[in-house]
C-alpha cells in the first residue's frame, strides 16, 4: 500500500506539469496580454510599455516563461500577480482555504442528504417515497448551478437570516475562536448548500440503483435465510457494498464540485478560487491564472487518489498488488 501512494504521489508530478503547459500554451495563444490594455491608455508611453514587458518577462518566448516558472514553482515562487501587485501565492493562499472548505462542507452536505434518501427509495422501490425522491433528484439536476444560486441570493436578501457575500464579518479577527467558527459557517451555508443539492441528486440516484443490484445479490439472500435481523442485513451487508460505486465517483465529484464552485463563487460573491480565476482570466494575468488552473487539477488528480484509497479500506476485495516483471 505505501508502494502504492508514493507511486501514485510520484505520478502527479509530471500530470500537473502537463495540465500546466497545456495551460501556458493557450494563454499564450489568446490575443494580447495584462498590458495590452495598459497600451490603450494615451498618458502611458510605449517606452514605459516596452520597459514593464521586459520587466515582467511578457517579450520573452512562451516557452521560457513557462520553464521559469516551473523552476519558480519548485521554491514555492508562483511569479507575480500584474492585477494585483502582489506575489501569487501570497493571493491565493487564503482563497484556497476558502475554496477547499466550502468543497469540503458541500461534500459533506451532499453524503448526509444523498445516502439515507437513496437507501429510503430503495427500500420503497416504486412506492410514493421512491417517485417523489426520483422526481425531485430530476427536478434539480434540471436547474443549472447559476439558477440555483440566485434563488440563493434572493433568499437571503428577502428573509435576512443569512449574509449576502463574503466568508468572514467585519471584526472577524477579535472574535473569540467558537464565533469565528459560527461566523465562517454562518456565511459558508448557502453557498455550500447550492453546491451540494446537484451532487446530491446524483448521489441518491446512485445509491438507489446500487443498494436494488446489490440486495438482489445471492450472499444476500442467503444473510437473509439465516435469519440475520433485517437492519444488519441493509447497512452492513447491503449498504457497505452499494458505496462502492459512490466512493469510485468521488474524485470526479471533485471535479464538477469546483466547477460548480466557480459559478457559485461569482454569483455569491465568495472569496475563493472561482472568483480569482474570473478576474485572472478578465484581466489576462498569466501567473495568477496558471497557480489557480494548477489548484484545479492538483485537486481533481489528489482526489481521485484519495478515492482510490478509500476504496481499498472500504473493500476487501481490492488489493494494489505491484505487479513482478
Amino acid at each position: 500500500m505505501t508502494t502504492f501512494i508514493v507511486q501514485r504521489l510520484l505520478s502527479l508530478i509530471p500530470l500537473v506539469l502537463a495540465v500546466a503547459l497545456f495551460s501556458f500554451v493557450l494563454i499564450d495563444a489568446a490575443p494580447g496580454d495584462f498590458l495590452t490594455e495598459l497600451s490603450l491608455n494615451p498618458h502611458v508611453s510605449p517606452e514605459t510599455i516596452a520597459s514593464l514587458r521586459t520587466k515582467y518577462g511578457l517579450d520573452r518566448p512562451w516557452y521560457i516563461q513557462y520553464f521559469k516558472w516551473v523552476r519558480g514553482m519548485a521554491t514555492g515562487d508562483f511569479g507575480y500577480s500584474f492585477s494585483y501587485n502582489r506575489p501569487v501565492l501570497d493571493l491565493i493562499g487564503e482563497r484556497v482555504i476558502n475554496t477547499s472548505l466550502l468543497a469540503l462542507i458541500s461534500l459533506l452536505f451532499a453524503l448526509t442528504i444523498s445516502i439515507p434518501f437513496g437507501v429510503i427509495a430503495a427500500l420503497y422501490r416504486y412506492k410514493w417515497i421512491d417517485k417523489v425522491l426520483c422526481s425531485f433528484s430530476f427536478l434539480i439536476l434540471s436547474f443549472p448551478s447559476l439558477f440555483l444560486s440566485l434563488l440563493a441570493m434572493l433568499f437571503a436578501a428577502s428573509s435576512g437570516w443569512f449574509p449576502i457575500g463574503g466568508a468572514r464579518s467585519l471584526g472577524y479577527e477579535n472574535l473569540s475562536s467558537i464565533r469565528k467558527l459560527t461566523d465562517f459557517l454562518h456565511h459558508a451555508f448557502l453557498p455550500a448548500l447550492v453546491l451540494s443539492l446537484r451532487m446530491s441528486a446524483i448521489y441518491v440516484r446512485q445509491v438507489r440503483v446500487t443498494l436494488l443490484d446489490v440486495l438482489s445479490q445471492d450472499y444476500i439472500r442467503t444473510a437473509r435465510a439465516k435469519g440475520l435481523p433485517k437492519r444488519m442485513v441493509i447497512f452492513k451487508h447491503g449498504l457497505r457494498n452499494a458505496l462502492n460505486p459512490l466512493i469510485s465517483m468521488f474524485g470526479n465529484s471533485l471535479a464538477s464540485l469546483l466547477s460548480g464552485a466557480f459559478v457559485v463563487e461569482v454569483v455569491i460573491s465568495w472569496p475563493g478560487i472561482g472568483s480569482l480565476t474570473l478576474t485572472a482570466l478578465l484581466s489576462r494575468d498569466p501567473y495568477l491564472l496558471m497557480a489557480c488552473l494548477t489548484y484545479a487539477s492538483i485537486l481533481l488528480l489528489g482526489g481521485n487518489l484519495l478515492a482510490d484509497l478509500l476504496l481499498a479500506f472500504t473493500d476487501p476485495r481490492v488489493r494494489f498488488v505491484r505487479a513482478n516483471p
